[in-house]
């Protein structure tokens, strides 16, 4: 059957059975107006025809589609309602848009990080973290170094030994790195020809704090003249 819109008289063919014998809302695709389509009049006056045996179909040529039929389609929907609301509409999401949002936000909250520890007790940040303090650089100090001992084990061995205490000046806590000895042929601008490193008993050590510290070496060389510890870069020399 041809369904005609009232509104913009855009006409459309489609098959008797899209509209039922109850009939139904149809809509345009053109213009959008809705009607209530009823079914197409059955015509009762002829008499029944037999329907004749089924014969091969014969191939036919396609016919180029009439003017009617190359118009769109109505949307056809049996419970539509003119006044209800469209489903909302999502846009496309756009991964590159997004990715730029991520990298911005990463920007943005690693410049506050500066900034937070820029203004901050670094120092002392990093000292609660059990990291050395920046450059490399400690303010602990060496006091009370004792002279090498030099001793014969009964084994035969010679046993070097070192000793001292390691002091915080200062009002913070802090954390405490290892110990370099090194051992020179002279007194000074020697060659070193020894050296070992002394691991703390603990990480830490408490403001104006002081703790002890000792090592011992077996068979270290005769021609040691002179030792220095060190902290990082820092040396003091006996």
């Amino acid at each position: 059957m041809i369904l005609e819109c009232s509104e913009c008289h855009t006409r459309y063919l489609v098959p008797d059975t899209a509209i039922g014998p109850d009939g139904r809302t149809v809509r345009c695709a053109k213009c959008k107006h809705s009607w209530f389509q009823e079914p197409e009049a059955l015509d009762l006056s002829g008499e029944a025809v037999v329907a004749p045996e089924p014969i091969a179909p014969v191939p036919q040529p396609i016919a180029a589609p009439s003017p009617v039929e190359a118009a769109p389609g109505p949307d056809i929907a049996p419970d539509y309602d003119a006044f209800a609301h469209e489903p909302p509409f999502r846009p496309r999401r756009n991964p590159a848009r997004l990715w730029t949002i991520a990298a911005v936000s990463a920007g943005v909250v690693m410049l506050a990080a500066a900034v937070a520890l820029l203004f901050l007790n670094v120092p002392s940040l990093a000292t609660w973290l059990g990291m050395p303090a920046s450059g490399g650089q400690t303010p602990l100090t060496f006091v009370n170094v004792k002279q090498p001992d030099r001793r014969d084990l009964p084994t035969g061995s010679e046993l070097f030994a070192v000793g001292g205490q390691i002091h915080n000046p200062t009002a913070e806590r802090q954390p405490i790195p290892d110990i370099r000895v090194e051992l020179y042929d002279a007194p000074k601008d020697g060659r070193m020809v020894y050296s070992w490193v002394i691991k703390p008993d603990q990480p830490t050590i408490a403001p104006g704090g002081t703790i002890d510290f000792y090592s011992g070496k077996l068979d270290v060389p005769a021609n040691s003249k002179n030792m220095k510890l060190s902290f990082s870069s820092s040396a003091t020399g006996s």
